[in-house]
């Protein structure tokens, strides 16, 4: 696909700066969960995995090697399932108690599957001959 790299660059970016948005809020206690805070909770920085994970991508997705490519399939893999993992972690209700899910737990989940599906759509210059 033509465009492929430029919409995988933008997703990643994208993604990290979801990161920083409210991901659910505990009512009982009145906790907003976001990716790099959780006080009171243990749920640590649950979007710190995926800003490390966006900046490798970031350089595979840039550099034009066939290598590149195939590692970056592997950690969109990987950061794909780091977000449905923080999506069931922080949206599951836990002693009769259901968080309310914010926008930004179910826009890290959609970055991460564009991102995905970016990685298997690369740009590379056959040599015909």
């Amino acid at each position: 696909m033509k465009y492929s790299q430029p919409i995988g660059i933008l997703a990643t970016l994208a993604l990290i700066g979801v990161c920083f948005l409210p991901w659910s809020f505990i009512a009982s206690q009145q906790i907003t969960v976001t990716g790099f805070s959780a006080p009171g909770t243990s749920f640590g920085k649950p979007g710190l995995f995926n800003c490390i994970m966006c900046v490798i991508m970031l350089v595979m997705f840039s550099v034009p090697a066939v290598w590149s490519k195939r590692t970056n399939v592997f950690i969109a893999a990987l950061n794909l399932a780091w977000s449905a993992r923080n999506y069931l972690l922080l949206s599951t209700c836990m002693m009769g108690e259901c968080p309310e899910k914010k926008a930004g737990l179910y826009i890290s989940l959609l970055l991460s599957l564009i991102i995905q599906v970016m990685t298997f759509l690369p740009k590379l210059e056959i040599k015909r001959g």
